[in-house]
């Protein structure tokens, strides 16, 4: 793997970990979403006079994606409101590597090396350690099916939109495509949200937290846009592993800034992770 790619994947990570961190410390979660990739892919509507927009036959995929991604984050605000935080995200996000590597075998007749089989399985492991830490920890407890369903359709989505948007950047520039993803995929989930939270909602969270909304939309849009250029650079299997590393940052920025314990597996958990992306890097 490019050693700029992973610069790129580790740089993009901490933009993620922001902007996850932001919305964290807003009020209703989900609208700050809706609004924040909303206004973020406005701000950088108009560039596209300049860049124009993506190529004519990737459009297809676009609309596709944006579809996937507006299930996602209904999916998303689903799950945490039926479900902890702690068991959703683990699970969603570790499992995803995985399926994008089956994916892009599959799909876009990757090639990955011994070495790179073995990087995603440490940064696969990394993740659920990282992040399932509570499962581990109340072992005795049933875990909450509903959950862990749900946390699998998050897998799922995440894994099918990031193959298809790991194959539309190699044919079109990902600054256009970026844009327009998160143009469409609030615009997909308009009737949801208005028919969930009504305008006069909307509007007041907005005019309460539009800095930190408008913060959070235009973190998203450059994260994403890192992460896709990283995309045309490095196989696709080994950017949606890499790219994960997030779950690391957050649990080092819920220690620093939210006062969240620090827990050894969750160290064991990031050197884990850490010792994967070594392995990709030198030997994927």
């Amino acid at each position: 793997m490019p050693i700029i790619a992973l610069a790129i994947l580790l740089f993009s990570a901490g933009l993620h970990t922001t902007w996850n961190l932001l919305l964290k410390q807003s009020g209703d979660k989900y609208i700050a979403t809706w609004w924040s990739t909303l206004l973020g892919a406005g701000v950088f509507l108009p560039f596209l006079l300049l860049t124009g927009l993506p190529a004519r036959e990737i459009w297809p995929l676009l609309l596709l994606s944006g579809v996937v991604e507006a299930v996602y984050y209904i999916v998303l605000s689903t799950a945490y409101r039926d479900a902890d935080f702690s068991l959703v995200y683990p699970l969603a996000r570790g499992a995803a590597p995985a399926l994008i590597a089956i994916w892009s075998l599959w799909l876009l007749q990757e090639k990955i090396t011994t070495g790179g089989w073995l990087g995603l399985g440490l940064i696969v492991c990394g993740l659920l350690i990282v992040g399932g830490g509570n499962l581990f920890q109340h072992r005795r407890e049933k875990p909450h099916m509903r959950g862990v369903f749900l946390a699998l359709i998050l897998a799922v989505t995440i894994s099918i939109y990031s193959i298809i948007d790991g194959f539309a950047v190699k044919h079109t520039p990902p600054f256009s495509y970026a844009v327009m993803i998160f143009f469409l995929a609030p615009v997909f989930t308009s009737p949801f949200i208005f028919k969930r939270y009504g305008w006069n909602t909307l509007r007041v969270e907005l005019t309460s937290h539009w800095i930190r909304i408008l913060s959070i939309g235009l973190l998203i849009v450059c994260a994403y846009l890192l992460a896709l250029a990283a995309y045309t650079i490095a196989p696709v299997s080994y950017v949606g592993s890499v790219r994960e590393v997030s779950v690391v940052f957050g649990a080092l920025a819920g220690w620093r800034f939210l006062g969240e314990k620090l827990a050894g597996w969750r160290l064991a958990g990031s050197v884990v992770i850490f010792c994967g992306i070594l392995v990709i890097a030198f030997l994927g």
